[in-house]
Parts: structure tokens; C-alpha cells; sequence
């Protein structure tokens, strides 16, 4: 006899394609969606065929690894088709692809700017559009856009201060709203995220590495912890599955409290 609750959040037969899966955020979550019973197609600048098998042969799902910029229309669109090829229906998408560039305004080069607002912003923007026409002809779907604490925060120091991080994440938080607002027609929810500090392959060689940043946030944090690997898959999978089936336009931050204090 089935659990009812636990088929709430049961992702069998379900496909999830997840961009920047093969490290950090990413590579965590499709991991907990070949758990939960989902193939997986796995999008990133460089080959994810490694962790593809690795899943395929563990968890006994289909998965497949499929390389693009996210910040690039043609190679998304190639990628999307690709993928499309192999599994008809995509029912989730995970935006994760995502980079954080350190500085302030007065101090950021141009290039550096259009840079990340390209991975953090357009890249979603990109994959969600390729995404969204198999959803909507289908009429269901799931979209969760990864942000951040600083989409509703900023550091005043210049040692921490990332304005263009600020701003991108900001972006995707105004973004997911409207989706939300317009593909809640075709029965597709969309939400977003915002992670505090995690530990990651993004974050121990950066934020990690800057000089009291960790014992700083602590201090704020009523867990007095940063997050944990795996600390993000309850919430990613619930919105990624029936459990969430009326939770649409929101934006739960995963961040210990820090946003609280």
C-alpha cells in the first residue's frame, strides 16, 4: 500500500533537467533527484557525463549530460533539443547555472558586470525559454530559479560587497515572479530560492577564503553555522514535486535565519 504522503514528493518516471549540475548546488541536487526517482539531464559548461553514469548505475534512473554556456542562445537551444531527443517531456527545471564576481561599482570593470549578469540572469532567462515550450504544450511543469540571500540583502563593507551579485539575483527574483504570474495558465509553478552562506566548489576558494567573512556571518546567523551540503535538497524537492502543487511565486530563503536578525 502506497504512502500517501510519501507519494507527494515522489518523482518516478519524472525528468529534471538541472543547469550547472556538475559541481556544488547542482551536482548536489541531481543527486537527490535520482534519488527520488527521477532521470536527470544534466546541462554545464564543461562534461557531466561522469556523474550521468554514476547516477544512471546507482539509483537505476536515465540521465543525460549535455554541455552548453547557459549565457549562449544558440548552444542552450542546441542543448534543450538535445535533450528533448532523448526525453519527450521535461518536467522540472532547476536553474542553477550561476557565478558570484566580487566588487563594488566604482570598482568593476564593464566586463566583469555583463559577465555575470550574463550566466545569472540571461542564462535563466535562455534556459527557461527553450524549457517553457515543452511545458506549456504539455500544460504542467516545475521551474525553480536559484538566487540568494542578497537578492534581499547587501553587505556595506567593501571586503564583502558583491554589487553585481546583488543586482543578479535581484533580477531573478523579479524574473521568477512574473513567470510565475504568467505560466501558472499551463498548470507551471515557478519559485525561487535563496541560499546563505553554503559551502560549495564556488565558495571555498572565494568567500570561504575572505578574511572573517565566515566567523562575520556566524555571528548574524542564529544556527551560527553556514549551510551544510545536502541542506538544500528538502526544498528543492519539494518544489519540484506535487507537495508544492499550489506554492507558486515564492521565494523561501535556506539561510539558517540570517535574514531574520
Amino acid at each position: 500500500m502506497k504512502n500517501a504522503i510519501t507519494e507527494l514528493f515522489n518523482l518516478t518516471g519524472k525528468t529534471a533537467f538541472v543547469t550547472g549540475a556538475n559541481s556544488g548546488i547542482g551536482k548536489d541536487a541531481c543527486i537527490a533527484y535520482a534519488q527520488a526517482g527521477a532521470n536527470v539531464i544534466l546541462l554545464d559548461i564543461v562534461d557531466a557525463t561522469k556523474l550521468a553514469t554514476e547516477l544512471s548505475t546507482k539509483y537505476h534512473v536515465e540521465t543525460l549530460s549535455v554541455i552548453a554556456n547557459v549565457g549562449n542562445e544558440k548552444e542552450v537551444e542546441v542543448a534543450v533539443a538535445t535533450a528533448l531527443k532523448k526525453f519527450p517531456k521535461i518536467d522540472i527545471l532547476l536553474n542553477n547555472a550561476g557565478i558570484a564576481v566580487p566588487g563594488t561599482v566604482d570598482r568593476m570593470s564593464l566586463e566583469k558586470w555583463e559577465k555575470a549578469m550574463n550566466v545569472n540572469v540571461t542564462g535563466i532567462y535562455l534556459v527557461s525559454k527553450y524549457v517553457l515550450k515543452n511545458m506549456i504544450s504539455n500544460k504542467a511543469g516545475r521551474i525553480i530559479n536559484v538566487a540568494s540571500i542578497e537578492a534581499v540583502t547587501a553587505e556595506p563593507s567593501y571586503l564583502g560587497a558583491r554589487h553585481v551579485y546583488n543586482t543578479s539575483k535581484g533580477a531573478v527574483r523579479g524574473l521568477t515572479i512574473a513567470m510565475a504570474a504568467t505560466y501558472g495558465y499551463w498548470n507551471i509553478t515557478v519559485n525561487s530560492i535563496g541560499p546563505g552562506l553554503f559551502l560549495s566548489e564556488m565558495t571555498k576558494d572565494t568567500l570561504f577564503k575572505t578574511p572573517g567573512l565566515v566567523d562575520t556571518y556566524n555571528k548574524s546567523c542564529p544556527l551560527h553555522r553556514p549551510g551544510n551540503i545536502g541542506e538544500l535538497n528538502g526544498t528543492i524537492i519539494y518544489l519540484s514535486s506535487a507537495a508544492s502543487s499550489y506554492v507558486t511565486g515564492q521565494h523561501i530563503l535556506i539561510d539558517g535565519g540570517y535574514t531574520i536578525v
